[in-house]
């Protein structure tokens, strides 16, 4: 008998997956691991190959992990020139498996090394998913524009005071300084909100899918970006393998070509970026500490968080 993976009871997910017809008879499932938030698994039955994608286990926080998000932005970029999964079904009963989750497609593709074409071909991407309109494609209700990133940066204050676990130095000082200088904001745009290489697939040098949307919205596009460039130079929380680092400078000036964007307050976005990325970090560790992880790799994190801080520190 195939053991349950954690996080994922395979007879119940069985019985609703085929009364939905999406799979027949037993199934077989894996963690796919590396990832620090939402939990995926690879489910195969006799006939093919799925994705089932659920929050974590333990210490969710308010608005994150948000699976009828994650499934309604990936559905309504099914024909977009942004590479997406095909999305199958969302169950917001946490009665199957213990939490809602939904089903998508297997995307044949890995996560190489970073090179300067695949950083290029990244930015690209982004600029892609900046550039459509979101009444377009059945989101301009997503979002509130006005006042986002004022928003943001008191999201992420709650979300750090939900998280504490210890005393960062200049944790507060940098919330404070992004708190005191937001700059205003250029056109809106769909975010991704989480965008880096470690949350693609690749296949022979091309962008096969972007996943993990979980934080997606609509606001601020220069969010996406200082936080992709942010995850090319510092290399943190799973940007996937070490590889040649873009060069930040190069990569900005080729988002800007293509996107037209004006990117002279960048450093203030890079410094909420650091001040994100921080917080996501503490609360990982957080749950690490309290034994409420899933997979390998997190005993690094917490590590990751001072260093976060002190180059927001130099931006903003």
């Amino acid at each position: 008998m195939t053991s349950d993976p954690p996080g994922l009871d395979l007879r119940r997910l069985a019985e609703h997956l085929e009364r939905e017809g999406l799979t027949r008879g037993p199934l077989t499932a894996e963690l796919i691991t590396g990832g620090r938030s939402n939990l995926t698994y690879v489910v195969r039955d006799a006939a093919g190959t799925l994705v089932v994608r659920r929050p974590p286990l333990g210490h969710v926080l308010a608005t994150a992990h948000d699976m009828g998000r994650e499934f309604r932005v990936m559905s309504a970029l099914r024909d977009a020139p942004v590479p997406v999964p095909r999305t199958y079904h969302l169950c917001e009963d946490p009665g199957v498996v213990g939490a809602p989750f939904y089903v998508m497609e297997h995307v044949a593709g890995d996560r190489p090394p970073m090179t300067p074409a695949l950083a290029r071909e990244l930015a690209g991407v982004l600029a892609a998913l900046h550039s459509i309109d979101p009444e377009s494609v059945g989101l301009g209700d997503f979002g509130r524009p006005a006042g986002f990133l004022e928003r943001q940066v008191s999201r992420w204050k709650r979300q750090l005071d939900a998280s504490r676990g210890r005393a960062v130095p200049g944790m507060d000082e940098l919330y404070e300084r992004l708190a005191a200088r937001v700059p205003p904001s250029g056109p809106p745009a769909i975010v991704h909100g989480d965008f880096k290489l470690g949350n693609t697939l690749v296949a022979d040098g091309r962008i096969t899918a972007v996943l993990d949307w979980e934080m997606s919205t609509v606001g601020d596009p220069l969010t996406d970006l200082a936080l992709f460039l942010l995850y090319g130079e510092v290399g943190a929380l799973d940007n996937g393998p070490p590889g040649d680092p873009p060069d930040f400078h190069e990569l900005a000036g080729h988002y800007q070509a293509v996107s037209g964007r004006d990117l002279s307050r960048l450093g203030w976005y890079v410094g909420l970026a650091c001040f994100k990325l921080a917080v996501i970090a503490e609360g990982i560790h957080v749950r690490y500490t309290r034994g409420l992880t899933v997979g390998d790799g997190f005993a690094e994190v917490g590590d990751q968080v001072a260093l976060l801080v002190d180059r927001g520190l130099r931006e903003v």
